[in-house]
């Protein structure tokens, strides 16, 4: 029931940012109008033959039993299908001649500008009415871009499938528009441009919030009666953009590059990689251990080093740069400069002197003598600073534009945070903490991606009206970039996780597929061994066997994976288990965590001393004095008693979680204060392998950095298998092997698809 409610409140919140359907307009007053037909009408054949729902021998059927004449985006309703008794070609309004397919300005409510249209039908009712049959175009601010459409020129519009009826005598006028060619240039494309009152050169599909390119056939016609609402996957439609563009058999090549901005520990660009190998598309997220203050890395870029650390422990394809002989001091006070490692902006010495630092080797020491030097200290040593900038620039440490085919992350937008307090709901990108998605999409600006790839959590649409979700969209958009916005679970993908993330631009699961049996805790971690709160080992040994059938894949050796990178598979590996060590909890917490029954939904309201109100409110029972810890303190703390907006009906405080259940999130806190979080048999938390089991990390994924560092890394993690599958996705696209439809089926398994022997199944 949980689940279906969840299911309910999604659907609500995309629905939200759909525009409102445009109401029938109203007739306008005809008492001096010339509205008529033009010409004879079509025979009763070719008329019957193009428009057959119109000569029913009856005169009602279900509009949803009609091809093509079904609004896109409305629910299936009982509506009657007008009846013609006859269609023409032309019509004339005020003096005006229309003939099909020509396009127009309709009266819109009072107040509102004018709706445009294309007139693709021409016909007098049963009724004798005079009607035409509208297929809408829709500017910016009535697509999901709305408030953000001033990044959108202001003359270019969004051809829709949605259609309907309308009496002749609401069309106002003639408009011109053209349709140019998708995705050029942004300075070329203005030059291309045609004489015209507006043009357009994307669909727009409002069931799936896509802008999609509209091919174009050899005799320069638009195909869209037919098509789908889907992201093109035509090769001439995923051209890069600018100075990136390349010949349309380059689209097909089978290795391409991978930016992973904001990369955490890299599951984003792992699983990615890892779907996109599956497909026949060698995706490379190379890493680079010449790294930024910043840590960018070839190409990974984020702000914590544990997280940087973890990925480049898991792509063994580095580049060290190590020239100096390790432990050799020279004693002389002159310090000469051997190599620049890296450069970066910023504060790496953590003296609040922001600016331009190099790394730097020096002669005679080891890589542990290395430091960070303002440029201005380094004004001797230019032939050094050539070498340097030379060698990145050969070696390509950042991406200049046209480098990179696919650019992924995920921007932290915090100030949408339910946690903040002073939330921006009038201007969020004025706070500085949403601001990570400008850069983002600076970025993307600059370098000029084939692909784009942005995952956020879902308040990213809930705030303000989905503000931060439409203006990233509306970025896309006017950069020319094909776009799609969308919500997935990675429940869906094959973990025991209820975890929902948006995406721009991605695919979502088919809604006629056969479900798989739900995978629940017991799936996932009830073979690990047992450890106690206070665990200190990082590496040890399994010590049990694989119980099921997703333990014994997500225990895969590396060299048995699919691997994007083609020399990890080169280094033996051993069947070692990382990471599997809880939070160490207080004294305190570790005596409360203890008497938590192990069963089924116990938590802190098990706890001698509360009793439990029939409207579900906790409160202290009055026969009994309060218990105390062994410290003196309470051993139902007050927070307990009062979580959820001081009203005490909440049951995740020193929750247990059970083997049949799945987990709501994986979060990025192990403490188990305000969150069900308690090993359903052990007194501890779940440890940090565990939840990353539940995120679909591959056991022979190993972590860095102090546990409450890995933690975070895990939670902040993009659940693994939602990035195969859509690298899986992608590498079809790129290839030009995807279909039209909007939805893709992903035929992999997880975690079996791991396994290098998959890649024959599939």
């Amino acid at each position: 029931m949980a689940t279906k409610s969840k299911d309910r409140e999604n659907d609500e919140l995309i629905s939200t940012l759909v525009p409102t359907k445009r109401r029938k307009n109203a007739n306008r007053d005809t008492t001096n109008s010339d509205v008529c037909f033009v010409g004879k009408p079509l025979s009763a054949t070719e008329a019957s033959d193009r428009w057959p729902h119109r000569y029913q021998s009856k005169s009602k059927v279900k509009r949803e039993e009609v091809a093509g004449s079904k609004e896109e985006g409305s629910k299936s309703e009982d509506k009657e299908v007008l009846q013609a008794r006859c269609h023409y070609t032309q019509a004339m309004i005020d003096g005006s001649i229309y003939n099909l397919n020509d396009d127009a300005y309709v009266q819109a409510e009072d107040g509102k500008p004018d709706y445009i249209a294309r007139i693709i039908e021409l016909f007098e009712g049963i009724d004798r009415e005079l009607y035409f049959t509208a297929q809408w175009f829709y500017r910016a601010e009535d697509t999901v871009i709305k408030d953000h459409a001033e990044l959108i020129d202001k003359r270019r519009v969004f051809l829709s499938d949605v259609k309907d009826e309308n009496p002749l005598n609401c069309i106002v006028s003639k408009v011109k528009i053209a349709l140019v060619s998708p995705n050029v240039d942004l300075v070329t494309k203005e030059k291309t441009i045609p004489p015209c009152d507006l043009y357009y050169d994307m669909k727009y599909s409002l069931s799936y919030l896509t802008f999609a390119n509209i091919v174009i056939d050899n005799l320069g016609q638009s195909k869209t009666e037919n098509d789908k609402s889907s992201i093109s996957s035509d090769t001439k439609s995923n051209r890069p953009i600018g100075d990136a563009i390349v010949a349309i058999e380059e689209s097909k090549k089978s290795e391409m590059t991978l930016l992973d901005l904001y990369s955490g520990c890299g599951a984003m660009s792992t699983g990615l990689s890892i779907g996109a190998v599956i497909s026949g598309v060698k995706l490379l997220p190379l890493i680079n251990t010449i790294s930024l203050y910043l840590a960018i890395k070839r190409w990974a870029v984020d702000i914590n080093p544990h997280a940087c650390e973890s990925l480049r422990l898991n792509h063994a394809k580095t580049e060290e740069d190590d020239d100096g002989d390790e432990g050799s001091m020279v004693p002389d006070v002159d310090f000469e400069v051997q190599n620049l490692l890296a450069v970066c902006y910023g504060d790496p010495n953590k003296i609040k002197k922001p600016g331009l630092y190099f790394k730097v080797r020096w002669k005679g020491y080891g890589s542990s003598e290395d430091t960070w030097e303002p440029i201005e200290g380094l004004s001797q040593c230019k032939e050094k600073l050539k070498e340097f900038v030379t060698k990145g620039y050969k070696s390509k440490i950042l991406p200049l534009p046209g480098d990179v085919d696919f650019i992924c992350g995920g921007p932290p937008c915090q100030g949408v945070s339910g946690f903040n307090r002073f939330r921006n709901q009038e201007a969020p990108l004025d706070d500085v903490k949403n601001r990570q998605l400008l850069v983002f999409m600076d970025i993307i600006e600059h370098l000029k991606p084939r692909y784009v790839l942005m995952e956020n959590v879902v308040d990213i649409l809930k705030f303000a009206g989905g503000f931060l979700g439409r203006y990233a969209i509306g970025r896309l958009v006017s950069m020319n970039y094909q776009a799609r916005l969308g919500m997935m679970a990675a429940g869906s993908y094959g973990l025991p996780q209820f975890r929902m993330r948006e995406i721009h631009v991605g695919s979502v699961i088919d809604e006629h597929c056969m479900l798989q049996e739900a995978l629940c805790l017991e799936n996932a971690i009830s073979d690990l061994p047992p450890v106690t709160n206070d665990e200190s080992e990082d590496v040890r040994n399994y010590g049990t066997t694989a119980r099921t059938e997703f333990q014994r894949y997500i225990r895969l050796k590396r060299n048995d994976m699919v691997s994007c990178m083609a020399d990890i598979q080169s280094v033996p590996q051993t069947s070692m288990l990382y990471d599997h060590r809880p939070l160490k909890l207080s004294k305190d917490d570790l005596d409360r965590v203890c008497l938590i029954p192990k069963k089924k939904g116990a938590n802190f309201r098990d706890l001698p001393g509360v009793l439990v109100g029939p409207d579900n409110k906790v409160e202290w029972d009055p026969s009994m004095e309060r218990v105390m810890l062994p410290s003196g303190k309470p051993l139902v703390p007050e927070y307990a008693m009062s979580f959820v907006q001081r009203r005490g009906i909440s049951t995740k405080p020193f929750g247990r979680l059970w083997w049949d259940e799945i987990v709501p999130t994986v979060v990025t806190r192990a403490e188990p204060h305000k969150k069900t979080l308690l090993h359903p048999l052990q007194d501890r938390v779940l440890t940090i392998r565990e939840n990353a089991r539940l995120q679909g990390f591959p056991d022979c994924y190993q972590l860095s950095g102090p546990v409450k560092e890995r933690y975070i890394q895990v939670g902040n993690a993009v659940a693994f298998p939602v990035a195969l599958a859509l690298g899986y996705a992608f590498g079809l696209a790129c290839q030009g092997l995807s279909n039209d439809q909007p939805v893709t089926t992903v035929p992999l398994k997880f975690p079996n698809c791991l396994a290098r022997s998959s890649l024959a199944q599939t």
